[in-house]
């Protein structure tokens, strides 16, 4: 196998570690819902929506797309417009570099997932 063919395998597995993890993600007071879809013109966005009772939405998610020189990795939690967990966009020029954050990222995002909602739910009882 060439290098383009196991830095494509390398990213298949990658973005399916990350849709596993956060299809993974559940709370038993707020419905979620895994996405993942293609971000052209080059990238992908993975993650677990969440909907509480209030109606409001909760996101958790991660990107990852490419430019010309460099893999771009970003990501997120927020709850409607409002930022929760925003981690700075980081550039490597190569990709298993951009993997490596790509994996950190998934788990950063995903950890605190569950005290976030549990904190956002007790707002909304009063507790």
């Amino acid at each position: 196998m060439d290098s383009e063919s196991r830095a494509a395998a390398g990213l298949l597995e990658a973005l399916s570690r990350a849709s596993e993890i956060f299809a993974e993600l559940h709370h038993p007071f707020a419905r979620s819902r895994p996405f993942s879809y293609y971000v052209p013109p080059s990238g992908a966005r993975i993650g677990t929506v969440f909907t509480l009772p209030d109606g409001r939405e909760v996101s958790f998610t991660v990107s990852i797309s490419t430019s010309a020189d460099a893999w771009h990795v970003e990501g997120e939690a927020s709850v409607e417009d409002e930022v929760l967990i925003e981690l700075p966009r980081k550039s490597t020029p190569d990709v298993r570099a951009g993997l490596a954050v790509l994996d950190a990222y998934v788990g950063e995002v995903a950890a605190p997932s569950i005290r976030l909602l549990d904190g956002l739910l007790d707002g909304i009882t009063g507790l």
